[in-house]
């Protein structure tokens, strides 16, 4: 800007910090925002019978539903009748495999089967996968209430919530140590933080524990060092975080924030080192075509080219209703369903969206047609809409897992960034509703984020109405055949 007369210069440096401080799109041309391609399912599958993705209500009602769909899958093992946001694995020192889920969804949701088979944070063992056997209930105060906020560390072997809710609840951070007998977790510490929970997540190194509240605005940073006696070291209410992950070397927070809405990066090197009253300035924000409710993006590379797989939750009138979702009971059959997305982040201060991750029930055209009949299609806490996604492995992972509430768990082969595929899904076995349901008319309630045993192909996941999954991904998903264009009806 040399040689600019001062009278030019003030309004040019004003249009460059407003271009800076401005969320960016999708670099280029926009990538399809269509139903994701499938492969063919292989002859053991029992594949849906419509559109990619949907359960109709006739075939709940006249038992074919109770069979389940699956393609290219097959279930090894299942437990339990309820199921929650998230599912952890773990092996301990001792050799010892564990599952980890949260078993409340949202209360009452699950509240008769929860009577039945208890509340708090199940813990399997799963020496047999084929028959996991339930070896203890976490009932701490933040384990009985965790939401979506339960983690597990794999380096330290700690396994830690904040007691939480959709809009937020106060206080506790309760943290465990299973890496001695993950069968049997030993409490650390159960404390009350003063700060609001919803979501959380660990450093690589497990000794920052990040703590989000959407509903109440603030992000917080727990020093865990000392996993008894927590701190907390940072806090803000800058930002409406929601889910979030931490890069690899811990200092970069990738944040899906509800009021860009979209994702937001934040230099937090100053945390990651543990200093007192640490700055964590903004590295970029993006948003993007049919953004709905950000829920969470996880950080991956592919021949060490940074990536983040980013799913929204719901649609984009769930949280700001209008006219036509309110003379619908809540339902807008216009409303974008947000889906999920790879998102480029080689250039952290110019991401873009690579690819979409979409199926043919997520279409605006098809929310208006007879799916909306389906079993829990109308419900603002359901529907046929994305949830929670993750990859096998941060590093070259071959495929990204999906938890697509009513249409089940979804698995995309990635190795194509700009152009994915459907290789595989299974949506449990599903039957009529009953008052049990506490008020949701019934369907599947695909909601955790699924976890790994890349050894056996297994993916597992846990879904709010019918239980813990275990889930072998049959040869059929790995075939090279060309993928078809998914059906829409």
């Amino acid at each position: 800007m040399a040689g600019l007369p001062s009278r030019t210069l003030v309004p040019a440096l004003a249009a460059l910090l407003l271009v800076l401080s401005a969320p960016s799109t999708a670099s280029g041309a926009q990538p399809s925002d269509g139903p994701t391609p499938q492969l063919a399912c292989d002859q053991q599958s029992l594949p849906e019978t419509g559109a990619q993705g949907r359960v109709p209500k006739a075939e709940v009602d006249n038992g074919r539903a109770a069979k389940g769909y699956r393609c290219n899958t097959a279930q090894v093992g299942t437990f339990g009748d309820s199921g929650g946001f998230r599912v952890e694995r773990y092996v301990d020192a001792s050799g010892h495999e564990c599952a980890f889920y949260d078993s409340t969804l949202l209360f009452p949701t699950s509240a008769s089967k929860n009577a039945q088979e208890g509340l708090g944070v199940y813990v399997l063992d799963m020496t047999d996968h084929a028959h996991p056997v339930h070896t203890a209930s976490l009932t701490t105060p933040a384990m009985l209430s965790p939401h979506e906020s339960l983690r597990l560390n794999q380096t330290r072997g700690l396994l830690a919530a904040d007691m939480g809710y959709p809009t937020f609840n106060p206080g506790f951070v309760d943290i465990y140590d299973v890496s001695h007998d993950c069968r049997y977790p030993a409490l650390d510490s159960s404390t009350p933080m003063g700060i609001l929970g919803h979501e959380s997540a660990f450093s690589p190194d497990g000794t920052v524990f990040y703590v989000s509240s959407t509903g109440g605005h603030t992000l917080a940073a727990v020093d865990v060092t000392n996993p008894k006696v927590p701190v907390t070291i940072w806090a803000t209410a800058d930002y409406a975080p929601h889910g979030m992950s931490v890069s690899a070397d811990g200092n970069r927070l990738y944040i899906a924030d509800t009021a860009l809405p979209g994702l937001i990066i934040l230099d937090v090197s100053g945390i990651n080192r543990h200093q007192v009253n640490p700055k964590v300035p903004v590295v970029s924000k993006l948003s993007w075509p049919l953004v709905s409710i950000p829920q969470n993006a996880i950080p991956f590379s592919e021949k060490g080219h940074p990536y983040l797989a980013e799913v929204d939750e719901y649609t984009n009138t769930t949280t700001h209703p209008n006219q036509s979702s309110v003379q619908n009971g809540g339902y807008d059959p216009n409303a974008s369903v947000g889906a999920a997305r790879i998102i480029d982040i080689q250039n952290e201060r110019s991401p873009f969206v690579v690819s979409n991750l979409r199926l043919a029930v997520n279409q605006t055209s098809a929310r208006s047609g007879d799916q909306q009949n389906d079993y829990g299609a109308k419900s603002g806490v359901q529907g046929y809409a994305g949830h929670y996604c993750n990859v096998p492995t941060a590093v070259d992972p071959t495929y990204v897992a999906c938890s697509f509430i009513m249409s089940g768990l979804r698995v995309f082969n990635i190795q194509d960034l700009s152009h994915p595929y459907e290789m595989a899904y299974f949506n449990a076995p599903s039957t009529p509703p009953s008052p049990a349901y506490a008020g949701i008319n019934g369907g599947n309630f695909a909601m955790s984020a699924p976890t790994f045993d890349t050894s056996r192909n297994e993916v597992w996941y846990s879904d709010g109405f019918w239980g813990f999954y275990v889930v072998k991904l049959t040869p059929g998903a790995f075939s090279a055949a060309r993928p078809h264009p998914a059906p829409t009806g």
